[in-house]
């Protein structure tokens, strides 16, 4: 099963395209740890080296969706901004969303084309086909239908009516596919700051080992 995710910071500081790029990678380490496959989709870099500002990432593998619900939400990285020394603030918030990558493609076939010949009215007069030269056309796995009497071949307003149903099978794809990007640039401005659904701080630097115990020379006692 495959899930995609859009992470973005937003309209946020620099600091949340800094965050952005260590909560992906502490995304990809959970990811290994538990099996799935990870892949950086798409990521647009951020103004200050090793930033991100957003990142479609693909996962693929079993239980994704359980995973992807994880991360899905505002998250934070917690932490004191690395650019200026002097604020306070160590929240820094980034939005998850699950996302579709590209709109469908209907395939077209005219093998999945019901073709029925009909008879239209309306005016015209005798200028009207009176036989039935009209045609219906269905296309059965959408379901959109096209009806062609221009002509007064049959075999004409068939062919019109193919090439119409095609275009409108293209035309509604365009429409889907500009949808989604619609919806991915939607995510952008979704970024809710506080109650975050996920807190990541850096990893504690490494302890020490226990120091060793010097033992101290026992000083003679002074004579009483």
């Amino acid at each position: 099963m495959t899930v995609h995710l859009l992470l973005s910071a937003g309209r946020g500081p620099q600091e949340c395209a800094w965050a952005l790029t260590h909560l992906l990678r502490r995304l990809e380490a959970d990811a290994t740890r538990q099996g799935l496959t990870i892949r950086r989709v798409r990521t647009v870099p951020g103004e200050r080296p090793d930033t991100l500002r957003s990142a479609l990432i693909r996962i693929d593998g079993v239980d994704t969706e359980v995973f992807g619900a994880s991360w899905t939400g505002t998250l934070c990285w917690q932490a004191p901004s690395p650019y200026r020394a002097g604020t306070g603030r160590k929240n820094w918030y980034v939005v998850a969303r699950p996302c579709r990558l590209d709109g469908p493609t209907t395939g077209f076939s005219e093998d999945d084309v019901d073709v029925v010949a009909c008879r239209t009215g309306g005016p015209g007069g005798q200028h009207r086909n009176k036989a039935s030269t009209a045609v219906r056309a269905t296309h059965r796995p959408t379901g959109t239908v096209v009806v062609v009497d221009t002509e007064r071949q049959f075999s004409l307003n068939r062919r019109i009516a193919m090439q119409r149903l095609r275009q409108r099978l293209e035309d509604g794809d365009e429409a889907a596919r500009r949808d989604v990007a619609t919806d991915r640039w939607r995510i952008h401005d979704e970024l809710v700051r506080g109650n975050p659904t996920r807190v990541e701080r850096p990893e504690p630097p490494p302890r020490d080992s226990a120091p060793v115990r010097r033992s101290r020379p026992l000083r003679p006692r002074s004579p009483r």
